[in-house]
């Protein structure tokens, strides 16, 4: 397993220019790589499944403080607020990782094709990590080998080969977690419908009690579930989205502070520097000017 560690590190560092991330030619398919330790950063984690490379990873997931590293895979079966730093990078041994965006229709059609049962009274947590097997080791090697193939050769073979890694995954360590997001009906599905809404709804006043009609919950069992699956509340994981949404239009350079804020939904200034501030460590201009380099 070690030699395929290597080779596909190699395959992909050979496709990209240097530190940051990246989009390959492939769908769905990206690349991190840093060169130094970082500070902890809030950001979402989206439907995935990342492969360690190289180097470790610092996470905070609600109260639980988790780590993982080469040889371990990470899978987030849905959007879901973290904050991360990379420990251990250097510019000879960089942090790399092979990120695999998660579909949920064929995840849906192949529980449907595979009929895979469901694991009573597992995790159901949406975010997990675990130890890599050989079979999924060997797919994800098969695809990053795609990456060194004409276009036309990655767009017939691709599509293959990221179907057995759902499957893989589905059948590996943390299929609970996929299947029950993705089968109609279990709550954590109904948890991932109730996410959505949020996520089209975000810069608007939501009554959450509303949400929880809307993917037929009571209250109480809908703000439970929530919980359980994304590790806060809905109203935190609102709020979260609004101030994540602020970063990036300011980080366009198109919004200043102020027009952020009201863009989000914010209608006082105060307030949204306020939590922007105590989410992210900074007031707004300082910390895009960090973020940016910016003197």
């Amino acid at each position: 397993m070690e030699s395929k560690y290597s080779a596909i590190k190699d395959i992909i560092l050979k496709t990209i220019p240097g530190v940051g991330n990246f989009e390959t030619s492939i769908k769905g398919v990206r690349i991190v790589r840093r060169n130094h330790p970082t500070e902890f950063m809030r950001c979402f984690y989206n439907p995935s499944c990342i492969l360690v490379l190289q180097g470790l990873k610092n996470m905070l997931y609600g109260k639980e403080n988790v780590v993982y590293t080469k040889g371990q895979y990470v899978v987030s079966c849905t959007d879901i607020p973290v904050s991360s730093r990379v420990v251990e990078a250097t510019e000879e041994k960089p942090f790399v990782v092979l990120i695999l965006e998660l579909d949920s229709n064929l995840i849906s059609n192949i529980l449907l094709e595979t009929k895979l049962p469901k694991t009573p009274g597992a995790n159901t947590k949406a975010l997990a990590i675990a130890e890599t097997d050989e079979e999924l080791l060997d797919a994800f090697f098969r695809l990053a080998q795609l990456l060194e193939k004409p276009l036309s050769e990655q767009n017939i073979m691709a599509p293959i080969i990221i179907k057995e890694i759902y499957f893989r995954l589905l059948s590996g360590k943390m299929g609970n977690q996929l299947r029950l997001i993705n089968t109609n009906g279990t709550r954590s599905n109904q948890i991932a419908h109730a996410i959505s809404l949020i996520k089209d709804k975000y810069s608007e006043k939501l009554n959450m009690d509303e949400i929880a009609q809307c993917v037929n919950m009571a209250p109480s069992s809908f703000y439970r579930n929530f919980k359980k699956v994304t590790s806060v509340s809905p109203l935190q994981y609102q709020k979260q989205l609004k101030l994540y949404e602020a970063q990036r239009l300011m980080l366009t350079g198109k919004y200043d502070a102020a027009s952020a804020c009201y863009e989000v939904g914010y209608e006082s200034p105060t307030q949204f520097s306020r939590e922007y501030k105590k989410m992210f460590g900074q007031p707004p201009k300082k910390d895009i000017k960090i973020l940016t380099g910016v003197s």
